[in-house]
């Protein structure tokens, strides 16, 4: 007697076919972690876009306003929204480029020093919270697979 075959899979639904793809669930679970920084970081008044401009200006400033929108990929006409909020708040310093008086210098201010360590002790503690449901292995070994896919070469 002939043993039979198996049934082929089902087919999963378009939706189920598209969720279970890991570009989706990369794509959620890190959707997830932006809006857990998002709101610890709130806390403090920042954005995620503030944050990031005041991260980079302390690691390369004093730095031309133009190269700090350049470094980040940020327009020019919304940079200075951004960098105006941190002026405001006390975070950032906009003084001549003594290379080039025709554009600014952009330096952090120690308040903003202060800021930024807060907000890193904050980003920690939600990251902490989107990793909660992995142990600490898991954690580590997710964290090594993710930096393995970020730094493969481009495909073509």
């Amino acid at each position: 007697m002939a043993t039979p075959l198996p049934s082929p899979a089902p087919t999963p639904s378009p939706l189920a076919h598209i969720q279970s793809l890991p570009s989706w669930l990369v794509g959620r679970v890190a959707a997830r972690g932006r809006g857990l920084v998002a709101d610890a970081i709130g806390a403090e008044g920042l954005k995620l876009m503030h944050h990031a401009v005041l991260a980079a200006t302390a690691e390369y400033g004093p730095v031309a306003q133009a190269d700090l929108g350049r470094r980040l990929a940020v327009d020019p006409k919304d940079m200075v929204g951004i960098l105006n909020h941190l002026q405001e708040a006390g975070l950032v310093l906009r003084t001549p480029d003594p290379a080039d008086r025709r554009k600014n210098a952009v330096t952090v201010t120690p308040e903003g020093q202060a800021l930024l360590a807060r907000c890193a002790t904050l980003a920690e503690a939600a990251n902490r919270e989107l990793l909660a449901p992995l142990t600490e292995e898991e954690q580590a070994t997710l964290m090594a697979l993710l930096a393995r896919v970020h730094e493969a070469p481009a495909p073509f």
